[in-house]
């Protein structure tokens, strides 16, 4: 087996996976007032959340052509891979993933396997790591499978943002009467549930929210079956990130955490200054 693992830029990678030659990354747009950015091409994340200050318009995303990916799978068949392992954000985010299983059949030569994450971030980009890694030690597609659907059980996030807006307007938010957290000053607690973002608790200060999650991190710790590594994602706010892994590594001084952001697109949804705790099987 030749194995190509393709994924989408939503995903934070490390810069030694991103430099892996069977590594394909597929960009989604980010639409801002009236232009089109791809994401990790022609915008980065300090860049756009400078952008998103002083639009006009609500951003919005989309998601990149089919045809764009049936050119790309097909290249990488023509590079001599006979399978790919394409790795996407959560199909309750983006229907993208789902997408992708109309035209895996097209692409002659090669075995296409689409993977829904159920996340983004940095859970995601664990996922492409693994299976990299994987495919390097020469395990079979259903050994690698079989690894990514245990990561994605048993991966998660919580999320603290700013504001509900982007979330509710953007229709990311599954369970939208949270709008009323917003209006009333509480701090929502959201979180991954089958893929959608949800709001998990309503706390009533940006303190107490952390705090809290700090606590359920621990509870997370107990009741998992693997060693967990874990993500402090943040939204152009790199010093509460800081702030945060040394908190959670002064509660919890066992645990592996790593600091990493939410690029344009989970950003546009998200809003500046958002804060995601994740975390995966090592």
């Amino acid at each position: 087996m030749k194995l190509a693992v393709v994924t989408d830029s939503t995903a934070f990678l490390s810069d030694e996976v991103k430099q892996k030659e069977n590594l394909f990354v597929i960009s989604i747009p980010v639409i801002l007032d009236g232009q089109i950015y791809q994401e990790g091409i022609d915008i980065k994340a300090n860049d756009y959340y400078s952008l998103l200050k002083s639009s006009k318009k609500f951003p919005t995303t989309s998601q990149p052509a089919l045809g764009e990916m049936l050119d790309l799978y097909q290249s990488i068949a023509n590079q001599g891979y006979d399978t790919i392992i394409s790795i996407h954000l959560s199909s309750g985010i983006s229907g993208f993933v789902n997408n992708l299983q109309s035209i895996a059949s097209s692409v002659e030569g090669v075995t296409i396997y689409s993977f829904d994450s159920l996340i983004t971030s940095s859970p995601m980009g664990h996922m492409v790591a693994v299976a990299l890694e994987m495919g390097e030690e020469g395990r079979s597609i259903e050994e690698i499978l079989q690894r990514l659907t245990e990561i994605k059980e048993h991966s998660s996030a919580y999320l603290i943002v700013n504001d509900l807006n982007n979330l509710v307007r953007g229709g990311r938010l599954t369970n939208g009467a949270a709008l009323i957290g917003s209006l009333l000053k509480i701090k929502p607690i959201l979180t991954f549930t089958d893929g959608k973002i949800v709001v998990f608790e309503k706390i009533r200060s940006s303190k107490k929210a952390f705090s809290r999650v700090e606590k359920l991190i621990g509870e997370q710790i107990k009741k998992s079956p693997y060693p967990l590594k874990f993500f402090v994602i943040h939204g152009n706010d790199l010093e509460t990130a800081e702030k945060e892994k040394e908190a959670l590594q002064k509660k919890y001084p066992e645990i592996d955490v790593q600091i990493s952001y939410f690029g344009p697109v989970i950003g546009t949804h998200l809003g500046e200054k958002a804060i995601g705790i994740g975390w995966s099987p090592q």
